[in-house]
């Protein structure tokens, strides 16, 4: 379980990354909604700690119980399902022991480690029929359950994982040629019909929401409302940005132009607050710490570890792309948070998690490259 590591072989560089978004994010989560701003404190502190206390533990023994995981994260599905809390119209929370969580955000790290582990033990029969229906199968599941939730925009950040785990896992490249050639014609004859007045495809608030994307000056008091007060406030804070906690009335956020701006929207207070300067170091940390997981599956000593490394990266690449997509108006609005940033106890300390095991595997690889 445990094994001997040097100090100087602890990606420090990582960690300090990790910590300076994070901090980043604290900062701009007190300024949108104060009264919340010392449970992401709180939440940073504890995914830091469970983050070092896992980077020590040898990866390979929790994936011994991969099967445990994936029943365990399928139950946590099916609880939110029958017994989850509805909040604006979304189902996704479940109380357990006193304690509020959302099972979705820990369902994309545990995929991960599933995967990580399914992958490798079938690595010699990836690309057969029988183990690509099994994988296929097996995410169903999770997948339409989070769907159902509904939570559309969780369900394409999963599959987006599923799809880089398994490239990175050695899908041929003639099986990925022949799927892209299927899903790209597939994606546009799925947009031509959601966007038809009688579909029912999507539901309704999710179509209105692509129609506000697609025309916003049509939507503009509606569904458009918010994302395109998004765009103004990103615009208004220049180089510099207004300031955190600043009391300008034409700031957005003091004008309560954006509901929750604490939560998925809360790159336009970045934007806003802390100016194009502010924006770039946010993008350039995301970036730079999904390069770093990257490198880190590059060196992996096993397959497993490429894996979980490669998921992290999917993860807070993706995610964060999305989100900020969706404020700068470049995507239709859609609910993901942004890594590290957006308040949300269960998101900040998941991602912690996963950052435990990426540490590791950088242990993990450093000690093969010694031995």
């Amino acid at each position: 379980m445990f094994k001997n590591y040097r100090v100087r072989d602890y990606d420090f560089k990582l960690i300090i990354m990790v910590i300076a978004i994070s901090v980043i994010g604290v900062l701009v989560v007190g300024s949108a909604k104060t009264s919340v701003q010392e449970r992401q404190l709180q939440g940073l502190l504890m995914g830091v700690f469970i983050m070092l206390v896992i980077s020590f533990f040898d990866y390979s023994f929790f994936l011994h119980f991969y099967w445990l995981i994936y029943f365990v994260n399928l139950l946590l599905l099916v609880l939110v399902h029958f017994f989850g809390e509805n909040v604006n119209n979304a189902t996704r929370w479940l109380e357990i022991g006193g304690i509020q969580f959302q099972p979705s955000e820990t369902a994309k790290i545990m995929l991960i480690l599933f995967y990580s582990q399914f992958i490798m033990k079938h690595k010699e029969h990836l690309n057969s029929l029988r183990i690509i229906a099994t994988m296929i199968l097996l995410l169903a599941p999770p997948l339409l359950l989070i769907y159902k939730q509904p939570d559309m925009s969780t369900s394409i950040v999963i599959l987006v994982i599923f799809c880089v785990i398994w490239y990175m896992g050695g899908l041929d490249s003639k099986i990925i040629i022949g799927v892209l050639s299927i899903a790209i014609p597939a994606a546009v004859i799925f947009l031509i019909l959601v966007l038809q007045p009688d579909q029912t495809i999507i539901k309704e608030y999710q179509q209105t929401r692509i129609l506000a994307w697609l025309e916003p000056e049509k939507y503009a008091t509606g569904a458009a409302y918010q994302q395109t007060n998004a765009m103004m406030a990103i615009g208004s804070g220049m180089l510099w940005g207004k300031g955190l906690n600043n009391n300008m009335i034409s700031s957005v956020k003091n004008g309560n132009f954006i509901s929750e701006p604490q939560t998925d929207f809360i790159f336009t207070l970045v934007g806003e607050e802390l100016g194009f300067v502010g924006g770039c170091v946010v993008i350039l940390l995301e970036f730079l710490i999904a390069i770093e997981c990257v490198n880190v599956a590059r060196k992996a000593k096993d397959l497993a570890g490429t894996c979980i490394a490669s998921g992290m990266a999917a993860l807070i690449g993706f995610q964060s792309f999305v989100n900020i997509a969706v404020a700068t108006g470049i995507f239709p609005n859609t609910g993901v948070p942004l890594p590290f940033v957006s308040y949300g106890l269960t998101s900040l300390v998941s991602i912690f998690i996963g950052m435990g095991f990426v540490l590791n595997v950088r242990l993990q690889c450093v000690r093969k490259y010694n031995n």
